[in-house]
């Protein structure tokens, strides 16, 4: 397939002119084959993910992260990314963490997206759901809050709308890379399930958008946080 035909699918389902004014989204670079066989998919592109995807022979890597610097030798490979836009598109990166929960949105608000459970349950019991996805989790209960119904979700690094999601009438918010500071002043219970695992989901949906139109490679990536 074309390259220019697999930019055109993410494209389509994540529009590029919905990303961030910061944010460094679609060809990050590109050399001479425009034949694509082999994809590499991957949250971030780094060394070893790109030695990976020479050493299984990729065409193409396509990542969730952005690159805002292109190391030389990365433009031996055609890699294309979607970041914000991913994040704010239908079935996007909050949507597919809340897919792979087992639960079903019921709104959003920009990068943030809802889900109203049937009746309340203990945070304690959300926790653990929430822990068989991520090992990592960690979670800020300021309130002494009891049981929880509505909950807010934003993968990635979500914490600057926690007040959104407060003004929504969330008891709850799901994100990751949560701070201090942040957590010390949280009005609502915060669960963070580490920036790697609220995104790694978001792979599927490439794969999907993709299946049938070239092989697919997962890279080998983990999150560098570990629970001791």
């Amino acid at each position: 397939m074309k390259r220019a035909e697999i930019y055109a699918l993410i494209n389509k389902f994540a529009p590029p002119e919905t990303a961030e004014d910061w944010d460094c989204v679609g060809i990050l670079a590109e050399n001479k084959n425009e034949e694509i066989k082999k994809i590499l998919l991957c949250l971030t592109v780094t060394d070893d993910v790109f030695n990976q995807a020479i050493a299984q022979g990729c065409d193409m890597i396509i990542s969730h992260h952005p690159l805002f610097y292109v190391p030389i030798k990365y433009k031996e490979m055609n890699i294309f990314c979607a970041h914000t836009n991913l994040d704010l598109a239908q079935g996007g990166t909050t949507d597919t963490l809340i897919e792979a929960l087992g639960l079903e949105k019921s709104g959003e608000n920009g990068f943030v997206r809802y889900v109203n459970l049937p009746s309340p349950v203990l945070v304690k019991e959300f926790a653990q759901k929430l822990k068989e996805l991520s090992p990592n989790l960690r979670y800020v209960n300021n309130q002494r809050t009891d049981k929880i119904q509505k909950i807010a979700f934003c993968a990635g690094s979500g914490s600057e709308f926690i007040e959104t999601a407060k003004n929504d009438g969330a008891d709850a918010f799901v994100t990751g890379d949560l701070k201090f500071h942040t957590a010390l002043e949280s009005p609502i219970v915060i669960f963070d399930i580490g920036h790697f695992e609220s995104e790694i989901p978001i792979l599927k949906v490439f794969e999907n958008l993709l299946q049938n139109k070239a092989e697919i490679i997962f890279a080998k990536e983990e999150s560098p946080f570990k629970t001791i």
